[in-house]
């Protein structure tokens, strides 16, 4: 049996199955997908997950109802256009809605493209507070983040921001009798204007960056104390499907693990560097990497930003940063851009 043909059955089935056997056979058939191939979840819903090297960048999905489909996250100019084709590869129906889980380049740059398609951005009202802290180029006569995204990618270059013009204080419903969607703020994570979008028949989780599942966490625009605490919200909603922001989708596992990272990251810093001065706890940040490494459960979040996460977290517990290193902030940065797709590494 194929793999489309046996997802087919298994939802189609899902009826006759206990919940808990429902989401193993799910998942399972979840690991077969692959980066950049279209996944279908169930009927009307779909998971791609992004290229990080590639122009689809973010993950993203989809939703179709019964007048319009609702897009989750923008990504980038060229993203949006690998993702588009696929979308009509599936259904006539028009794309009305692109959903910004933040304002994240990678996530809301391409909204310029989806607003030509005939399509309106939304997004949560801290995005657009976001947007104007940050891309200054638009808001303002100072070159901001879209700018310096352009000096790398071409697509970003060649296109214009466009800031999401339907916006949320806590909660948008999508509804149309078959799908609920829930676009909803659950807190302070990866940004201040992190959304999430719940699907509460199927208990199906889009997550943004807010929840991801690998070493793509980047806390420089975010809190991570609150970040735990933001999970916590979204723990609560017992999802049986995880659509992450960048890496494979898993179940609702995939938050308590992205927690249990944060959680153990808070710890070790608490413990090994709090007391300890900002050089010294530069010069330390070896002992919570071997600590992290060696839990099993969450060792695959630690990547090549452990040091900026460290220092994010040492800030919030001491005030204090760590001393100024331009090497190391640059390296900090570059990693950031690549692992958001704004530039390869050279």
């Amino acid at each position: 049996m194929s793999d489309m043909t046996r997802r087919k059955f298994l939802v189609a089935g899902g009826a006759f199955l206990s919940l808990a056997t429902e989401a193993e056979l799910l998942d399972g058939a979840a690991a077969a997908a692959e980066v950049g191939v279209v996944d279908p979840i169930v009927p009307g819903v779909y998971f791609h997950e992004g290229d990080l090297m590639g122009k689809a960048v973010c993950n993203n999905g989809w939703v179709i109802l019964e007048d319009y489909v609702l897009v989750i996250d923008a990504n980038f100019p060229s993203g949006a256009e690998v993702i588009i084709p696929k979308i009509r590869a599936l259904t006539g129906t028009p794309i009305r809605f692109a959903f910004d889980t933040h304002h994240h380049g990678d996530h809301a740059y391409g909204n310029r493209i989806f607003v030509d398609q005939g399509a309106v951005p939304v997004a949560h009202t801290g995005v657009i507070e976001e947007m104007r802290r940050y891309e200054t180029g638009y808001y303002d006569s100072k070159p901001g983040r879209w700018e310096e995204a352009a000096k790398e990618r071409p697509d970003v270059k060649a296109s214009k921001l466009k800031p999401p013009s339907v916006l949320f204080p806590n909660e948008l419903i999508f509804d149309d009798g078959k799908h609920r969607v829930e676009l909803m703020h659950l807190g302070v994570a990866h940004t201040h204007g992190d959304a999430w979008a719940w699907l509460p028949k199927e208990r199906i989780l889009f997550a943004g960056d807010a929840c991801c599942n690998g070493p793509y966490n980047f806390v420089g625009d975010g809190n991570v104390e609150q970040w735990i605490r933001t999970l916590d919200a979204a723990k609560k909603l017992g999802a049986r499907v995880l659509c992450p922001g960048h890496g494979p989708r898993g179940t609702g596992m995939v938050v308590e693990d992205q927690q249990a990272y944060f959680k153990a990251l808070w710890d070790a810093v608490g413990t090994t560097l709090s007391k300890k001065t900002p050089a010294e706890a530069r010069a330390t940040i070896g002992q919570v990497k071997t600590a992290l490494q060696a839990n099993a459960r969450i060792s695959r979040y630690v990547g090549d930003t452990l040091s900026e996460q460290v220092e994010k977290v040492y800030t919030e517990q001491t005030g204090k940063a760590f001393p100024t290193d331009t090497k190391s902030v640059r390296n900090a940065r570059a990693w950031h851009a690549h692992a958001h797709g704004h530039e390869r590494l050279a």
